[in-house]
């Protein structure tokens, strides 16, 4: 059960968005188009913790973003926990797309194209964190939710970009669990092979129900010792 809507933006392909959320949100993104990616950095109200991708991943023994898993801070604190998602797979590993990864498509630039100048991750990152008084040295490891990436088949094992593993209408969503800085890029993947057309996404927030609020029986708690240890540490952080 959801309550209604409190917020909606649009963000559009190749751009980027950010907003102090509060805890106990549902935080939905919605993909409105074929492969789309949006990067994402999670910040603690106090500007000192933040997402910790590899500690995320270790201690919930995975490579990938799915539910019911937890994001965790440096401080091994609960930031958001994925509640619900309609992929199995959100790319954790290959982080920030840089301007040197657009270099394929030629030159843009917002003299010449406007609003549909091509940016990168990166660009858009340190864009809006500058809005809240961040910048370069507050870039951390994100998460690129609807992205998947595997194995080829090349003699270095590289990684390479799944085509077609989220389409249109594809969603996430985040619970927050304490108040958090949330920083999106929706622009796309750098080992996408396809032709420049990053995806918009949507972003929806609402009130997250408290049969929604991480209980003993909440899938995050049940997931994994580690997982459950993070939500009760930030618990106690925040009396």
């Amino acid at each position: 059960m959801r309550t209604e809507t409190s917020y909606r933006h649009e963000i559009p392909g190749g751009a980027a968005w950010s907003s102090p959320v509060r805890a106990g949100r549902l935080v939905t993104f919605t993909a409105q188009g074929p492969d789309a990616n949006l990067t994402t950095l999670l910040l603690g109200a106090d500007r000192l913790d933040r997402l910790n991708v590899p500690d995320t991943l270790k201690a919930q023994m995975s490579a990938r973003i799915t539910a019911p898993m937890v994001l965790m801070s440096d401080r091994g604190l609960a930031l958001a926990s994925v509640t619900a998602s309609s992929l199995d797979w959100h790319d954790a590993l290959t982080g920030i797309g840089h301007e040197q990864h657009l270099t394929r498509f030629g030159p843009s630039s917002y003299g010449v194209d406007r609003n549909d100048w091509r940016r990168s991750a990166r660009t858009g990152l340190v864009s809006e964190l500058n809005k809240h008084g961040l910048g370069e040295a507050d870039l951390h490891g994100p998460v690129n939710f609807f992205t998947k990436v595997g194995i080829t088949e090349d003699a270095k094992c590289s990684f390479g970009f799944v085509t077609g593993h989220s389409g249109a209408g594809d969603s996430v969503t985040l619970r927050t669990e304490q108040d958090v800085l949330v920083v999106c890029a929706a622009t796309q993947h750098p080992l996408n092979p396809g032709p420049y057309a990053p995806a918009a996404v949507l972003v929806e927030v609402s009130l997250a129900p408290p049969t929604e609020l991480a209980g003993p029986d909440d899938p995050s708690v049940q997931f994994r010792p580690e997982s459950a240890r993070a939500l009760e540490q930030t618990r106690k952080a925040f009396l």
